[in-house]
């Protein structure tokens, strides 16, 4: 099942999306009573999705991101695979969903794209065992770990290069239903593709991810994990729009705008 999160008329609701992913145009949602992560009914109310205003498919009270789980974007940045995973944090502040603009951080020259599969947490866990992982997973989405690169390299910690405003795109919506082991993550700028992998790649599994975090941090439901992104990550100017497309899932659409 797709799940949305989007207002209309001023109020903000989750909805199932009904119809076929490849033509936005005869989609509809239909809205949910209650909240997804717990049992929900579908209301039988059915808005179309271009009435709607699309919002970030979920509000995490965390974004948790790996860096360097595929091998080919490690090296193409000169940097080894690392011996255990490592990990950051995106703050609430960075998250906007698909249609929304990047801002071109005032602090940066040089702003990347990386196309990611953010796995979405669906209940409150914490030292998770391999076998258990499933069963705290809502769903996955896409997401684009927007990074300032020059500020990266420059500052120790990845704060700020990571965690600027607008630096967290997230959606459409959540796919419940999706074997993530083996999905291809493709990212174009202005309709040019410029990333093209597959989720296989992962030198860390999403089990191994989430049995890593979780023997650190209590995870919460609606929080957001990123998993790494392929090669081919690269510069975004103003004006730019980027998509991130994931097989199974669907498009998140961001242009890049300047600040103020």
């Amino acid at each position: 099942m797709r799940i949305a999160r989007f207002s209309i008329d001023g109020n903000v609701a989750f909805g199932a999306v009904e119809g076929d992913g490849g033509d936005p145009a005869g989609l509809v949602l239909d809205i949910i009573r209650g909240i997804p992560y717990t049992d929900f009914e579908l209301s039988g109310t059915k808005v179309p999705l271009s009435k709607v205003r699309l919002l970030p498919p979920v509000l995490p009270n965390k974004v948790v991101a790996i860096g360097r789980n595929y091998a080919e974007h490690a090296a193409e940045l000169g940097n080894e695979v690392p011996e255990v995973p490592v990990a950051f944090f995106k703050p609430t502040t960075s998250v906007i969903g698909s249609g929304d603009a990047i801002e071109y951080p005032s602090f940066s020259n040089d702003v990347h794209y990386e196309a990611e599969l953010a796995v979405v947490i669906g209940r409150l866990c914490r030292e998770v065992p391999r076998e258990r992982v499933k069963d705290v997973i809502f769903g996955y989405t896409c997401a684009n770990d927007v990074t300032a690169r020059d500020t990266q390299k420059t500052e120790k910690q990845w704060a700020r290069a990571k965690g600027f405003d607008t630096s967290c795109p997230l959606g459409p919506w959540v796919e419940t239903e999706l074997d993530p082991s083996d999905l291809t993550i493709q990212c174009t700028v202005n309709g040019e593709q410029r990333q093209l992998g597959r989720t296989s790649e992962m030198v860390r599994s999403i089990e191994d991810l989430i049995v890593h975090i979780t023997e650190a941090m209590t995870l919460l439901p609606g929080d957001v994990i990123l998993t790494g992104t392929p090669a081919g990550v690269g510069p975004l100017s103003v004006g730019d729009e980027v998509a991130v497309s994931i097989e199974g899932i669907g498009t998140l659409t961001n242009r890049v705008i300047k600040r103020g």
